[in-house]
């Protein structure tokens, strides 16, 4: 039966996580059924953030739907919610065709590449292999063309759109050609997230991050690490479009780094212009690299609305900046701060610990440095070895405890130790409750885990208080109810299809 006779049914798994999943909507996914929907394929698309009994909902909904393709996106951290996903479909249709795509799957193929280049059969090839057990294809990269090759069951299980040399590795051009995310495939209403009082949604501007920071995921992609940019005017009419459809003054641009873009300023005008146009104020929020943000950019940006910015600064110790490769200083950092602080702008600092050689001293440097500079807002996370990043794709087992891995900063010898996870399993190292509640898997030679979790806690329960920034309030999880007899419905907020009348 061709695949356009049945609707296939796309799910965004939870991130059980967070503290409220229903902040941002998954644009890559709503990209693809866009993309899906415009070649008159219809779509089912089950929106589980934020769904608790997530296995329940979609085990209720797998019995009465037509679908027999399944597609799921997920990140590394949505592995464990992903994998329950498969597996509840499977238990109740066995001959259902299950798609993974999303980062995690594009994170394991390039760590995968890394392990062939050096002729060795390693956890990354192992976790791919793993992937196959509950997933009948693997998306690496774009998914936007590749999901038509996922859509045959002939297919290789391995869909690998990470290469420039394909044709399914989106370019410049096809970036701005494709159609806007299929935002009305999910309850956008129930999207609670607010720029300085006003409602915001999000959206991408461009993708990639050239940089080799060595905790970030994706270096070796070039999905992840190729600058692509669509045009300004692809841009500018999107949030035309998300403001007289949903009223949306808000934006929050979620690209890498907005200001590896050259043409970040003449976006930044084109915004005022197009508000000016339309008689509105808007408010907008997005990433920006330290080191390259200028006097010129920051006063652009509040001209077109910007009154936030995300900056990962990672840590106020030179040795950590050294270590992780950050190509910023601390001097350069605070620099950041004084021009944004200048032009109105505020900061939310993003910072983290676990690196190669962190001790209780390097930890303090990052103490120092927030309250000298004192930050907006911050967040201070523990790292964790994604597949994908150096520290996990460079690291050697240790010869005596074959359930560590070893990462060495080849500059200065410093190490960072981390134990094997199975992301299909396992989410607990992601984050934690802002008071408290995280786990670390790794370690330095100076800070063994529990150490390095006091330390992160010590480090935002003291800042904030003495900065007076409160803990962002966690979101009641929503629990999906039926009843007898109505075991196959979902609500709206939860499911929603193409045409539905």
């Amino acid at each position: 039966m061709a695949f356009d006779q049945l609707p296939i049914c796309l799910i965004i798994a939870p991130s059980v996580f967070l503290l409220d999943e229903r902040v941002f909507m998954s644009l890559g996914i709503l990209k693809v059924a866009a993309v899906l929907e415009a070649r008159g394929i219809p779509i089912e698309m089950v929106d589980l953030s934020g769904v608790e009994n997530y296995v329940e909902a979609i085990t209720a909904h797998t019995r009465s739907s037509p679908a027999n393709i399944f597609g799921i996106t997920a990140t590394t951290p949505q592995m464990p919610a992903a994998t329950n996903i498969a597996d509840a479909i499977r238990s109740v249709r066995g001959s259902a065709r299950i798609i993974l795509g999303g980062p995690h799957g594009t994170l394991v193929n390039a760590a995968c590449k890394k392990e062939r280049k050096r002729n060795i059969d390693g956890r990354a090839i192992k976790a791919m292999n793993a992937l196959f057990t509950h997933f009948n294809a693997v998306i690496a990269g774009d998914g936007e063309e590749a999901t038509f090759l996922a859509l045959n069951e002939k297919s290789p299980p391995l869909i690998d759109a990470d290469d420039p040399a394909s044709t399914l590795f989106l370019d410049n051009a096809h970036l701005t050609a494709m159609p806007y995310p299929a935002r009305h495939l999910v309850d956008v209403d129930s999207y609670r997230y607010f720029i300085d009082g006003e409602r915001a949604l999000s959206l991408i501007a461009q993708l990639g991050c050239p940089f080799s920071c060595g905790f970030c995921g994706g270096r070796a992609s070039p999905f992840l690490r190729q600058i692509r940019t669509r045009s300004v005017e692809s841009i500018i009419n999107e949030m035309i479009l998300l403001y007289k459809t949903y009223g949306t003054k808000g934006f929050m641009m979620y690209d890498d780094e907005l200001n590896v873009n050259k043409e970040i300023v003449r976006l930044m005008q084109s915004i005022c212009e197009t508000q000016n146009d339309l008689g509105v104020q808007w408010r907008l929020r997005g990433f920006i690299k330290a080191e390259l943000f200028t006097e010129e950019q920051a006063k652009a940006m509040y001209s077109a609305g910007f009154r936030w910015i995300l900056v990962g600064f990672e840590s106020g110790s030179p040795r950590i900046l050294e270590n992780i490769n950050k190509k910023s200083t601390q001097d350069e950092n605070t620099r950041c701060l004084e021009i944004a602080r200048k032009h109105g702008l505020k900061v939310k600092a993003l910072m983290s610990i676990g690196h190669p050689g962190e001790s209780s001293q390097t930890v303090m440097d990052t103490y120092d440095w927030l309250l000298s500079v004192r930050p907006d807002d911050f967040d201070v996370t523990i790292i964790t070895t994604y597949p994908g990043t150096p520290y996990y794709d460079e690291a050697v087992r240790d010869p005596f405890n074959r359930d560590i891995w070893i990462y060495t900063y080849q500059k200065t010898g410093d190490r960072l130790y981390s134990f094997d996870v199975d992301y299909t399993k396992v989410a607990e190292y992601y984050k934690g409750k802002p008071d408290g509640g995280y786990q670390s898997y790794v370690y330095s030679d100076y800070l063994d885990q529990q150490e390095l979790v006091e330390l992160r806690d010590f480090v935002e329960r003291n800042v904030r208080r003495k900065l007076n920034i409160p803990f962002n309030p966690a979101s009641a999880a929503i629990r999906f109810e039926h009843s007898m007899g109505q075991m196959g419905v979902l609500p709206d907020y939860i499911l929603r299809k193409t045409n539905k009348s």
